[in-house]
């Protein structure tokens, strides 16, 4: 299905050195703020306690956090829950102090709005937190090594190292913004983060495949040419599909409320940053690797097809 149609091939290739050289910037700043600021790693990975407090009516997360700060709460996450009712309260805690704490935070919060209630109260050690820390990269380890895998096999190994560089860029800038901007990372970030990976190498694979049929098909051209026709073609294809869901993401952003903000946010970026990272960073790669016919058509095919 296309939106629309491109009568003439546009000149990505032409400008493959800007592309590539403003993504080294990105890459460079967001590796930058990872190493200098680091991850805002959510209770979920460090460990601490979880309260939730049901509100007789509506209640700003920002006034629950500003009267715990004043109370010497000064690391609170606070944010709606389901309802604008319901307030979940983060704290880095140590678990022997954990039921003192929420007794002792439902107090503070029942003397400035009588009514409130304790919902529920759950712990996470810091064990716990650092296990799915390191199951979290580890999935990122082992999805890398999948795609690369399925790559070289179904492609070749040029592809292979393009998709690889491009699905790192995409997701160091992702993580990038997150640290450069001091935002809480979760779990669910961390799904939006490999959803991204999918995402962006589902677009990837779609350029790729398209390049490799008109190395087939088309028997003039250089690769750029040949590169540049093959994103020409599936643009269409791209704008219509990012943009629907960009769509829907956006609306998780700025509706969905702090519960969701993380991930669309993480889903965002990764589709912007993908989309871009699929068109002008991995294809480029793949031509500065030397990829020419001969790398995909066989010698007995081409030889057939001699007058």
């Amino acid at each position: 299905m296309e939106f629309f149609r491109i009568s003439r091939d546009l000149p990505f290739m032409r400008y493959a050195r800007t592309s590539v050289f403003l993504s080294l910037v990105l890459f460079v700043i967001a590796v930058a703020a990872l190493v200098s600021r680091g991850l805002n790693l959510n209770v979920d990975f460090t460990g601490g306690t979880v309260i939730e407090v049901q509100f007789p009516k509506a209640t700003s997360p920002s006034v629950v956090r500003r009267l715990l700060v004043t109370h010497h709460y000064a690391h609170a996450r606070v944010e709606n829950y389901g309802t604008a009712s319901k307030v979940l309260i983060r704290l880095p805690t140590e678990a022997t102090k954990s039921k003192a704490l929420a007794v002792s935070v439902l107090r503070l919060i029942t003397a400035h709005t009588p009514g409130a209630s304790l919902r529920s109260v759950e712990y996470v050690g810091p064990e716990v937190g650092s296990e799915l820390a390191d199951q979290g990269a580890l999935a990122l380890l082992f999805v890398a090594l999948g795609i690369t895998i399925y790559l070289t096999l179904r492609f070749e190994w040029r592809f292979a190292v393009g998709a690889i560089i491009a699905t790192i860029h995409d997701v160091v800038i992702v993580l990038g913004v997150f640290a450069l901007f001091h935002i809480s990372f979760s779990l669910t970030v961390l799904a939006a983060v490999l959803a991204v990976l999918g995402y962006s190498v589902n677009d990837t694979v779609v350029v790729f495949d398209r390049i490799r049929e008109n190395f087939r098909r088309m028997r003039t051209g250089t690769t750029a040419e040949i590169i540049d026709s093959a994103i020409t073609r599936t643009l269409s294809r791209t704008i219509m599909t990012h943009l629907l869901t960009q769509m829907m993401v956006l609306s998780m952003l700025f509706l969905g409320g702090p519960v969701l903000f993380g991930f669309a946010l993480a889903m965002t970026v990764g589709i912007v940053v993908g989309t871009y990272g699929s068109v002008l960073v991995a294809s480029p790669i793949v031509m500065w690797l030397g990829l020419t016919r001969e790398d995909l058509v066989p010698r007995k095919s081409a030889a057939s097809e001699r007058p």
